[in-house]
C-alpha cells in the first residue's frame, strides 16, 4: 500500500530526510517515531502531496505521488498535526463538505456511517466551535475517513488530548487497522508499543532501526533490566543501586526499581552484595524487558554527530 524508496527532500543545504526507504502492507499499522525535527511530518506531506520529494519515489496504493499525484492522493486519508476546522460549521456539514471534494457517491449515508465510527454522530448537529480538543480530533479522523481510503496517514493523532480521549483515539486507530494502512507519526514510544504492529524510528532524516517493537528492543537493549525491591536499611535505597558499577540506570517504579544493567556485567551479583554491604535486605529481583523508550533513546543517543554533546 504504501512504497517508499531512496526518498530525499533538502531546504537548500540541509536535507530534511535522508534517503528513507520503507514499505507498509495492507492491513498493517506502522508508526514513525522520533524527536523533533527528525523528518516525519516531512515525510507524512510528501506522501500526501503536500510536497514533492528532491530525489526518489513513494507511491501510495501503486500510484506514484509524484508523477500520478491526483490518484495517489484520492487514496489517502489524512490528518495533519492541526487540523482544519471552521468553527460556524456543524460537525455533520463539514464531514459533509469533505465528502463533496472528495467525489463520495451517495454522501449522506456514507457520512452518517462514518460518523457513527467515530462516535460523533449524536454531536452532528454541534457547532464545531463547541467541541472539546478530543472531539476535534475525532472530527478531523472523520474528514480523513469520509471517502473509504486504503491509506490513513495520522500525524501526532493524540496530541494536545485528555487522558481518557488518548485511549479512545489509540482504539479507533487499532480499529482502522483491519481495513485500512495507516501510517502513524508520534513521539510517544507507549504509544506506539500500544498501537503499532511495526515502528520506523527516525533521527536526523534518516531511519536507524526498523521492526516490531519487542524485536527491537532484543535487538538493541544494551544489558540486562532488572526489578529490584529491598527494605530494612538505611540511607536511600536508590543511592545505594546508582552507587553500583555494573548499573547504568535506576528508575523508581511501583514497589522498587527498575535497573539497568551495563553490557557483559554481572548485576545481580553486584546488586546482592551492595545490599548486604549497605544492611538493605533484597525481597525481590527478577529480570524484565525493558522499553521501547530504552530503544529509542540509544539508537538516537548513538547516531548524534561527532563531538555532540550528551543529552
Amino acid at each position: 500500500m504504501i512504497e517508499v524508496q531512496n526518498l530525499i527532500k533538502k531546504y537548500g543545504d540541509f536535507t530534511a530526510v535522508d534517503r528513507i526507504s520503507f514499505t507498509a502492507k495492507k492491513g498493517e499499522i506502522v508508526g514513525l517515531l522520533g524527536p523533533n525535527g527528525a523528518g516525519k511530518t516531512t515525510t507524512m506531506r510528501i506522501l500526501t502531496g503536500f510536497m514533492p520529494p528532491t530525489a526518489g519515489t513513494a507511491r501510495i496504493a501503486g500510484h506514484d505521488v509524484t508523477t500520478d499525484s491526483l490518484a495517489a492522493r484520492g487514496a489517502v486519508g489524512y490528518l495533519p498535526e492541526r487540523v482544519p476546522l471552521y468553527p460556524d460549521m456543524t460537525v455533520e456539514a463539514y464531514v459533509s463538505f469533505w465528502a463533496q471534494l472528495r467525489g463520495v457517491r451517495r454522501p449522506k449515508s456514507q457520512v452518517e456511517a462514518v460518523l457513527k465510527r467515530v462516535q460523533l454522530f449524536d454531536r452532528r448537529r454541534t457547532l464545531i466551535r463547541n467541541l472539546s480538543k478530543g472531539m476535534r480530533q475525532r472530527l478531523g479522523l472523520a474528514q480523513a475517513l469520509v471517502h473509504n481510503p486504503p491509506v490513513l496517514i495520522l500525524d501526532e493523532p493524540t496530541i494536545g488530548i485528555d487522558p481518557q480521549q488518548v485511549i479512545e483515539v489509540r482504539e479507533m486507530v487499532q480499529e482502522f487497522g483491519s481495513a485500512h494502512t495507516v501510517l502513524l507519526s508520534t513521539h510517544i514510544l507507549s504509544e506506539a508499543e500500544q498501537v503499532c504492529d511495526r515502528v520506523l524510528i527516525i533521527n536526523r532524516g534518516r531511519i536507524v532501526a526498523q521492526g516490531k517493537p519487542n524485536q527491537l528492543r532484543q535487538q538493541f537493549e544494551s544489558g540486562e533490566h532488572l526489578f529490584v525491591a529491598m527494605e530494612g536499611g538505611d540511607g536511600d535505597a536508590a543511592h545505594v543501586l546508582q552507587n553500583i558499577a555494573a548499573v547504568a540506570a535506576v528508575t523508581p517504579v511501583e514497589g522498587g526499581f527498575q535497573v539497568r544493567i551495563k553490557p557483559k556485567q554481572d548485576g545481580r551479583g553486584a546488586i546482592f552484595d551492595a545490599a548486604v554491604r549497605a544492611g538493605w535486605r533484597l525481597t525481590e529481583i527478577r529480570p524484565i524487558s525493558g522499553a521501547l523508550e530504552d530503544v529509542f533513546l540509544e539508537l538516537v543517543e548513538r547516531d548524534k554527530p561527532p563531538g555532540a554533546k550528551p543529552g
